[in-house]
Parts: structure tokens; sequence; C-alpha cells
């Protein structure tokens, strides 16, 4: 079993979500829920979750801050929150879990497999790159957490040359020869990096790092040509917008 809290100052959304993990997920117990991010302190140390499902939006103490209060995270975290664009790519970019508001019963199934990997739970560092986020939205953050089989990478976004997919993983290929493989389909490290422009999906298979592009040869949809060497096939339908990208570069 997987003991959880559930920390949201909305009732209606406590209750919906003990009816949603009672039919979806009937591995997981909810050990305490309670409504504020004060209350959510004194509970993970009195029942030490394996798991927390932490809303955004709460006053006096949102979740990001309840967060930053705790010393040591040993619990995975899945935040819960109505649509706030730059927390959820900050929340992206630092690879930990969200689920949205109305929770769809399949999504909140997906992030509590995530969770339930034990090497899969947050490291500091990653904390840290989201508080920074949420901190200082006027700064480009410049590095990416990639979930990998051991843990977590934080990579330089500018030392990224291209992903590629591989089922449910993705491999990021480095500048300086290195490949990870991380824990993500490619669908996921697209919306991982949103926030960073140079990034573009030229295939249903290939992400590129613009800024590594050395050619574009012509094709029903061509082919482009890295910096590492290496070719990424584009797919007709990207075609054009890919051009376009180009040019503006």
């Amino acid at each position: 079993m997987i003991s959880c809290i559930v920390i949201d100052d909305e009732v209606h959304c406590l209750e919906t979500m003990h009816l949603l993990l009672e039919e979806y997920c009937p591995d997981v117990k909810v050990a305490a829920s309670v409504q504020s991010g004060k209350q959510g302190i004194e509970v993970i140390d009195k029942y030490r979750p394996d798991l927390v499902f932490l809303d955004i939006e709460m006053p006096m103490m949102n979740g990001f801050e309840m967060i930053e209060k705790i010393p040591e995270v040993c619990f995975g975290i899945i935040f819960t929150t109505s649509y706030d664009q730059y927390a959820i790519k900050a929340i992206r970019a630092s690879a930990l879990d969200y689920l949205l508001k109305p929770i769809d019963p399949k999504e909140l199934q997906l992030a509590v497999r995530r969770a339930g990997v034990p090497k899969q739970l947050p490291s500091m560092d990653q904390l840290a790159m989201l508080i920074n986020k949420i901190r200082h939205p006027e700064n480009h953050f410049a590095k990416l957490a990639i979930p990998t089989s051991e843990g977590y990478e934080l990579v330089a976004t500018n030392t990224i040359i291209s992903c590629s997919a591989d089922d449910n993983y993705t491999h990021f290929f480095l500048k300086d020869g290195k490949r990870i493989i991380a824990c993500r389909t490619l669908k996921e490290v697209e919306e991982q990096l949103e926030s960073f422009p140079s990034f573009t999906r030229v295939h249903h298979s290939h992400i590129v790092n613009l800024n590594e592009v050395t050619k574009y040869t012509r094709g029903e949809g061509g082919y482009l040509s890295m910096t590492d060497g290496s070719t990424v096939n584009v797919s007709r339908s990207r075609k054009e917008s890919l051009l376009r990208l180009l040019s503006h570069s």
C-alpha cells in the first residue's frame, strides 16, 4: 500500500480526491487530509507518507511555500492546481508531477504509478529549481530536470542537441557526446521544453535545438544536419513551420 496525505483548502476537492483514489487507485490509502499548508507540515511529520497530493493555490501559505518549510522531502509530490500556465511550466521543467483540476482519473493513475517508483522521489536540486522558477519568473531558466532510471539529471538546455522517441522513453543527445535515456515520452519532454523557444518538434519521433542545426536539406519533409554530425528527419506536416522558424533564427 502507498500511504498518502491530501492537502487542499477546498473541502469539495478533498472529498473528490478521496473518491477518485478509492475507485481508481485502491493501493493508495489516505492517512490524512487537511486544509492548509501549516496543517500539512504537521501531518507529514506525524504520518511520514509515501506520497503527498498538494494544492498550489492556498491562502496564508501556498503549496510551494509549504515545501520550502520542510527540511527533508522524503515523499513523492503530486501538485494539484487549476490552470496556472507559469506554475505548470515551472513544474514541468523541474520534472515534477501535477494534476489539473478537475482531475482526470487516467492522469491520476499515471501520476500515482510514477510516484510508486522509489527512485523517483524529488531531489533537493529539483525542488530548488522549482522554487527559483516560481520566485523569479523574470529570469531565464537554463536547466532541465531529466528523470532517469537512477533518479534525475539536471542538464543545461544549451548542451542538448536533440531528443528522440523510443516508445515510452526519450533519448537526449548532448554536445559532449553523452546520451541520457529519460523515463518520459517525447510528448512529455516536449511539454517540459515549451518554455525554451529554441526547441521544436520536427517529427513525431524528434525534437531539435534550433541553435544546433547546421543545414536543412530539401525533400518530401527533408532532413536537418546537426552540430554533432547526426541527421534528423523532418515530417512533411512540420516542414513549413520549421522553415519559418529557421528563417527567423
